[in-house]
């Protein structure tokens, strides 16, 4: 009673409450719900009743007649009719989806897998380029192709220098993975983008392609320490099968191939004047063959090995059978395709020679090693398979 008497005093209550003779008005309220309602709510949202407050006015008599004016003590429940979401299985996929799911199966990939996704790119490619053409209008593609990169020489100079001091970091021992490949990266940029963007003004086509395929080959070995061990790094070994020529042998043999490379961009065609299309497939044969001949050398000879360049028996299978250094033989079809891509048969000879010239005398070097650990094995061998680099040739 002393509440009510207090509030009753007040002329404007608290709430929208006002108190007439012991009754509860909530007439303010009341007008506003009502409005809400005619505004066509949620339905979603349903006011539910039989909430206690403890009310301070419980004691005062609640009077016998229904006042319009009046609103039943409110509830306080809501309540959602909405449904719950349904499981979709996309959805649920790219929320499982993590960068170590990722990661593991990148690494699972083979060079077949490697192959067959990318002849599926390829497809996907080709198509959506022969829709944008019958869509737009050619001249708009003759001059706004996004396949056209203006060479930036800035890029390739701060490259050149990043690899040159991961380089020296390698050299001492110091340098992570992320260093290494800046390392192989900007050795391929200089043989792969930077003559043709030189020399044309502009990138496309086979450049590219090349530039991704050369870091595939060489990452070959890494991946096999990836496989066999768990990480990218080289286990501890004997010395004496770090068979390397010279140094002033490794550093003419590094500058024939940069000039080979150089020389097959400034001998081809510009590179829009290459033919495209069916006349390629050649290449792409000779692409997936080099590929497949390093990966299969390399593994066999990891099969057959400790640590990976310690051979532990004369391997005699798979690209071995054919030549007695597939790995070699990889490498000089590689460079050969690059040359038979961008049209340049002078440089593609050029390039051979200097590969023939190199790899005979580490060839030689490694033979007698081979002779030396396991004698008579690798003579058979070495008799039974008599080229040593181009089958039928040499």
């Amino acid at each position: 009673m002393e509440a009510a008497k207090a509030l009753s005093n007040l002329k404007t209550a608290p709430f929208g409450f006002s108190i007439v003779s012991n009754k509860v008005s909530l007439r303010p309220l009341n007008k506003h719900f009502c409005a809400d309602v005619r505004a066509n709510r949620p339905k979603s949202i349903s006011f539910l009743s039989n909430c206690s407050y403890g009310n301070p006015f419980s004691s005062i008599p609640q009077p016998t007649r229904k006042r319009a004016d009046l609103l039943p003590s409110p509830r306080c429940s809501i309540s959602s009719n909405a449904s719950t979401e349904s499981h979709n299985p996309v959805l649920k996929y790219f929320r499982n989806l993590s960068f170590d799911s990722i990661k593991a199966t990148i690494l699972q990939l083979t060079p077949i897998d490697i192959v067959k996704w990318s002849g599926i790119l390829c497809i996907i490619t080709a198509a959506t380029k022969w829709t944008m053409n019958v869509l737009f209008s050619p001249f708009f593609w003759m001059y706004f192709s996004w396949t056209w990169l203006f060479w930036p020489w800035l890029v390739a100079i701060m490259l050149a220098v990043y690899g040159l001091y991961c380089f020296q970091k390698h050299l001492l021992g110091e340098a992570n993975i992320f260093e290494q490949l800046a390392i192989v990266t900007s050795v391929f940029t200089w043989l792969t983008l930077v003559p043709p963007g030189h020399f044309n003004g502009y990138l496309e086509g086979w450049p590219f392609v090349f530039f991704f395929v050369y870091h595939y080959f060489f990452f070959f070995y890494v991946s096999i320490r990836k496989r066999l061990y768990g990480d990218y790094y080289a286990r501890p070994h004997d010395a004496k099968w770090d068979m390397n020529l010279p140094i002033w042998s490794r550093l003419l043999f590094s500058a024939g191939v940069l000039a080979g490379h150089w020389l097959a961009a400034f001998e081809g065609p510009e590179l829009h004047l290459i033919p495209g299309g069916w006349s390629n497939l050649g290449i792409w044969a000779l692409i997936i063959t080099t590929l497949l001949m390093q990966y299969n050398a390399t593994l066999y000879l990891a099969k057959y090995s400790e640590n990976v360049v310690e051979p532990t028996a004369v391997v005699q299978f798979g690209p071995y059978r054919v030549v007695r250094h597939p790995i070699y033989s990889s490498t000089m079809l590689l460079f050969v395709t690059y040359c038979l891509a961008l049209r340049a048969p002078l440089s593609l000879l050029f390039l051979v020679l200097v590969c023939l010239l190199y790899y005979k005398q580490k060839a030689e070097m490694e033979e007698a090693l081979m002779v030396e650990t396991f004698g008579q094995s690798y003579t058979e061998y070495a008799s039974k398979v008599k080229f040593k680099f181009i089958p039928f040739i040499y």
